[in-house]
């Protein structure tokens, strides 16, 4: 049994909670969730509301005291909790049922209502491309495992299955994530990441991606979208079929092109359906470290990047600007894992996953509408520690005004 000490540490306090106001402002862009899985109750007896529900993940989203339900559920008692937010004291069985009877797809158009007042930071591409720069990759979060899951929930090595996928579209002008999709962890199958993406493509966007995407059928799918991709190969990927050796620039040579040629990808089994423009950039060479445990890390990098596109008129060094901004969706994963507290998730349920995921989203997007500049990691690292109560609003203003403004 826990100590009464122990009890008191873990109680969550008046004091415990801030930054109500800048969540206040969001309530109206919820009320229409309000009667979402309300069809069935003719009597009136839900208690817990979608829109309610929501406001009380953000509230967990952006204060780091609040690390599980349990501790969400007593921040709902509080009075000024449920006098800013206008939620009730919600039970456990309340949230338990939530991912039940509501819809999470009806957060889609609430962040799309968002993403459209987020204004461009900077734009990578300059006046060469028109297309929505869409950098897509996954991360895994794990939930928390409980003993009835370890009962059933086993993989062919005996560990419990508790982990997540996130699917994750990400815009690298403005700085913010604009799809997530949820899958098991297992990147197979119709789980693999090249196969989700596959699912959700579009036109006019340019498709920034890590090698693991690097596959001809995608490549074709993508053109056939009406969309292009700037994506690194393999290094021992086959050049040898060059087409053409394309002069490179001032421009480029400084920006560590060492190459620019237009190949024939692929076998006559499986190629490339249109020209590949194939572009080498010198990098610091390294060895790979780390590895899952008991396996490898890979062979060592030879210093060169190999970037595949099949944008023919984009200047080399723009094309190696656009792969160098693909880093942006690693900082958000660090944000979105880290900062907004998302490392593990509150609910086993795929429906609870979602609607969390999703508020996440709306998290980013409010950050970068409040800040109304460049984010950094800094600015991120600020508003946690405002949040805490660590730093004082007027704190958090002055270092906002230091940060470059959007780019117009």
């Amino acid at each position: 049994m826990a100590s009464k000490s122990h009890v008191e540490r873990l109680k969550i306090r008046q004091s415990d909670i801030t930054g109500l106001k800048y969540l206040k402002g969001l309530l109206p862009l919820l009320e229409p969730l309000h009667e979402v899985g309300t069809e069935r109750d003719r009597a009136g007896n839900r208690q817990l509301h979608m829109d309610q529900y929501c406001a009380l993940i953000l509230l967990f989203l952006f204060n780091p005291c609040l690390r599980s339900l349990r501790a969400l559920q007593q921040a709902s008692q509080l009075r000024n909790v449920q006098r800013k937010l206008k939620v009730p004291r919600a039970s456990l069985g309340s949230f338990s049922e939530a991912t039940e009877v509501f819809d999470p797809q009806r957060l889609r158009q609430i962040i799309g209502e968002l993403a459209e007042q987020v204004q461009p930071i900077h734009n990578v591409a300059d006046k060469h491309l028109d297309q929505l720069l869409t950098a897509v990759d996954g991360s895994v979060v794990k939930t928390l495992s409980t003993i009835a899951q370890a009962a059933y929930l086993k993989d062919k090595n005996g560990r419990s299955q508790s982990a997540w996928r996130l699917h994750t579209h990400f815009d690298i002008d403005r700085h913010v994530p604009v799809r997530i999709d949820v899958t098991s962890a297992r990147n197979s199958g119709k789980t693999d990441e090249k196969n989700v993406l596959r699912k959700q493509l579009a036109a006019d966007h340019c498709y920034v991606m890590d090698r693991w995407y690097a596959e001809f059928q995608l490549f074709n799918d993508i053109v056939a979208a009406g969309s292009s991709y700037v994506c690194r190969i393999r290094d021992n990927s086959n050049l040898t079929k060059v087409l053409q050796e394309r002069p490179l620039s001032d421009k480029a040579r400084a920006a560590h092109v060492l190459r620019d040629i237009t190949v024939k990808l692929g076998n006559q089994r499986k190629a490339a359906d249109h020209p590949v423009r194939v572009i080498l950039i010198q990098t610091t060479p390294h060895k790979k470290t780390g590895g899952r445990k008991g396996g490898t890390a890979g062979p060592p990098s030879d210093g060169i990047l190999r970037i595949a596109t099949n944008l023919l008129d984009v200047p080399a060094e723009v094309i190696a600007e656009i792969f160098r901004q693909r880093w942006t969706i690693e900082i958000f994963f660090r944000f979105f894992k880290h900062i907004l507290g998302c490392r593990h998730l509150l609910s086993h349920d795929p429906v609870g996953i979602e609607i969390q995921v999703y508020c996440a989203i709306i998290a980013c997007l409010l950050i970068s509408l409040w800040t109304g500049r460049k984010p950094t990691l800094r600015t991120y690292e600020m508003i946690c520690l405002y949040f805490q109560g660590w730093a004082e609003e007027d704190e958090l203003l002055a270092h906002l005004k230091k940060l470059k403004p959007h780019f117009a």
